[in-house]
């Protein structure tokens, strides 16, 4: 009986655990995982762990990612909640992941296979330091700003879905492209080839703006059918993903 006992209150232990404490080794697994996946891609592709690059690279990566988790863990944790959901409910959306991820790989893969074999190197020159600090404070900029967007829009989820009580954001970068988020990530990805030393694998990346431009597609049909305002919210701001352009 007192072993049955003991397991019953172990059980109700961890039954009773703060929901916080739930999503705060959540946030820790989620971030190491990444950390390790990243750092794997890169070095194992490059062959060597003197790629300074991707130390570079996994620097500013891990500093971003450990202050908004940290940031939004204390200030609004409802956001973690809804940035740790990963499972898209439309078919459209599952469809873009399942054909992005392959290409993200791919383009991961190449900065250090680049290293490796020096195909950069040989047909361009090697990217200078100078190309190398700037890509990595656009990337640092970007970064930035995809948490500017956040912050604003307590509501940004991975995932395509209005939720009840949603309201339409149009404060802070909403003024300036409908979806801050996605372009913020953008300058994030079109740096990263050069941050990372490679001229290469620069179409590689490129290769991802046409999935944010069918992902942001989609999801405004979606918002627009859905989230009451969101049509009138088009109409003033005009520009979908980059300033003056689109």
């Amino acid at each position: 009986m007192k072993g049955k006992f003991a397991e019953w209150v172990c059980r109700r232990a961890v039954a009773d655990m703060p929901g916080k404490m739930s999503l705060k080794l959540r946030v820790i697994l989620r971030l190491s995982l990444g950390l390790i996946s990243f750092a794997a891609i890169l070095f194992l592709s490059a062959g060597s762990l003197s790629f300074w690059q991707g130390w570079a690279f996994m620097a500013l990566w891990s500093v971003a990612a450990i202050f908004s988790f940290a940031y939004f863990y204390k200030h609004d944790p409802q956001l973690i909640e809804r940035r740790l959901q990963g499972k898209e409910k439309v078919k459209e959306q599952k469809l873009l992941i399942r054909l992005a991820k392959p290409v993200f790989f791919a383009a991961f893969l190449l900065p250090g296979l680049d290293y490796r074999l020096g195909w950069s190197h040989r047909s361009l020159g090697a990217v200078p330091l100078w190309l190398i600090l700037v890509s990595q404070a656009l990337i640092l900029a970007g970064f930035l700003f995809v948490i500017w967007a956040i912050k604003v829009n307590s509501f940004a989820s991975r995932t395509i879905q209005v939720e009840a009580g949603q309201k339409v954001i149009s404060t802070g970068p909403y003024r300036m492209v409908r979806h801050p988020l996605y372009f913020g990530s953008i300058v994030v990805w079109l740096f990263t080839p050069l941050a990372l030393g490679s001229y290469v694998a620069l179409p590689a990346f490129a290769l991802l703006i046409p999935f944010y431009v069918f992902r942001l597609l989609n999801e405004e049909k979606v918002l627009r059918s859905e989230l009451p305002g969101y049509a009138g919210y088009c109409l003033r701001t005009r520009f979908r993903l980059f300033p003056f352009l689109w």
